[in-house]
């Protein structure tokens, strides 16, 4: 037997093993008039909730070779997607109608600097005049898909 190979019933390598496939789908969508910097910071606030509404979408905590601890993340991969005003508009249109988890991020909130400020500035608008640029939304495949009908991936 050489080095390479494993003794027979051991478990195979974590590379051999079938790859994990998710029913869910974490996405955000992000206007695409944004500046690079507005895109990073959206993206980060709207996943950020997501782990304390649904626990398992967070994986197990990651650990290096020498024992140091990090945080645990997200268990699957959180596609950026982008597209015009009016496709927001009709994605959150969907997303509500389909009553799917979601979180929102409106230009408002470029002007206020802490959680409870934003949460005022979006509660002052109502929900058709909302001036969106960025919208998450978490649930079966199919349906976010649904939900992002006319988005194009983030490049």
């Amino acid at each position: 037997m050489s080095t390479h190979d494993a003794a027979p019933g051991a478990p195979k390598a974590p590379e051999a093993e079938t790859p994990v496939r998710f029913d869910t789908k974490i996405a955000v969508l992000l206007r695409e008039d944004l500046e690079t910097w507005q895109r990073l910071n959206v993206t980060a606030f709207l996943v950020s909730g997501l782990g304390k509404e649904f626990p398992e979408v967070i994986g197990e905590p990651y650990e290096d070779a020498d024992a140091v601890g990090y945080l645990p993340m997200f268990r699957q991969p959180v596609l950026v997607f982008e597209g015009t005003k009016e496709t927001l508009t009709h994605a959150h249109a969907r997303v509500l109608s389909r009553a799917l988890p979601r979180a929102l991020f409106t230009s408002d909130l470029f002007a206020t600097g802490n959680d409870r400020d934003n949460r005022a500035a979006v509660r002052a608008v109502s929900t058709a005049e909302l001036d969106l640029v960025g919208l998450a939304v978490y649930g079966p495949k199919n349906a976010v898909d649904k939900v992002l009908k006319g988005a194009r991936m983030h490049p």
